[in-house]
């Protein structure tokens, strides 16, 4: 078994070094390819065969520079295969629209959060976007600058309705206090008072009589009232007094004869 790290290597007794020559392979022209390992960046269709590749799909890729540059920001093109017919298809970064583009053997899906953006504004276009935004801008400046006025009015007003209220407390005398408080209760008081005189005449209107006489209670004898009481039907008094009923003999009904019974002895 051979081992895993090589420290001594074998050479044979007839090695020779000097017979050993460099070899140089010729230079590729282009741009210098490296294979690197990526994911899909968009969804696409094969234009060859029209199978779907899903965003995010792992593929072997070969990278290299386009030459070209964005503000100084380098442009890479990608090479990978159709996972179907293994047919080309190349895409490269997009730094101004911070996204990629679809250069050959397929085509992006539709996505319609995309065209909003992907249109370009003419100079005018972007004058006239400029202008309206600071438009809105000084507008919002001078809502805010309002709001802010009427909420610092509101609470100047406050503060003043506060100052005022705690000078009037401070100015109030406890004699005036209690003062008030003993008027509520004589209120009180006098109210109950108009009410009992009310009921005093609503009495002494009731038991008198149109000439303004007042009526008196006639109280008569005890043998007039007798007199009276001996013409009225006399009401028997229920009495609540407990009763024995007496037990029947249901045994002559049947004609069950009792023996009385005489003495033993």
């Amino acid at each position: 078994m051979s081992e895993r790290k090589v420290l001594q290597k074998y050479f044979p007794p007839d090695f020779d070094p000097s017979k050993i020559t460099r070899s140089k392979a010729p230079k590729s022209a282009g741009p210098k390819q490296q294979t690197v390992r990526l994911m899909a960046p968009f969804s696409m269709k094969c234009l060859t065969c029209g199978e779907f590749i899903y965003k995010g799909r792992k593929f072997n890729a070969r990278k290299e520079n386009s030459m070209e540059k964005y503000y100084n920001i380098s442009i890479f093109r990608f090479y990978i295969r159709c996972t179907r017919c293994s047919s080309e298809i190349t895409f490269k970064t997009d730094p101004k629209n911070m996204d990629y583009t679809c250069e050959k053997g397929a085509v992006r899906n539709f996505e319609p959060w995309r065209e909003e953006g992907g249109k370009e504004e003419t100079e005018e276009e972007r004058l006239d976007r400029m202008e309206k935004e600071e438009e809105e801008s000084a507008m919002e400046k001078l809502e805010i600058k309002t709001l802010d006025s009427k909420r610092e009015m509101q609470i100047a007003d406050a503060l003043d309705e506060i100052r005022t209220r705690n000078a009037r407390n401070e100015r109030v005398d406890e004699g005036e206090i209690v003062g008030k408080l003993v008027e509520v209760k004589d209120a009180a008081t006098l109210l109950r008072e108009r009410e009992e005189a009310e009921d005093e005449e609503a009495a002494r209107k009731a038991f008198s009589t149109a000439e303004g006489e007042r009526v008196k209670r006639v109280v008569e004898d005890d043998e007039a009232a007798g007199k009276k009481e001996e013409g009225l039907p006399q009401v028997e008094i229920p009495s609540f007094k407990k009763t024995i009923k007496r037990k029947r003999d249901l045994g002559a009904a049947l004609g069950i004869k009792k023996v009385k019974k005489g003495p033993l002895v």
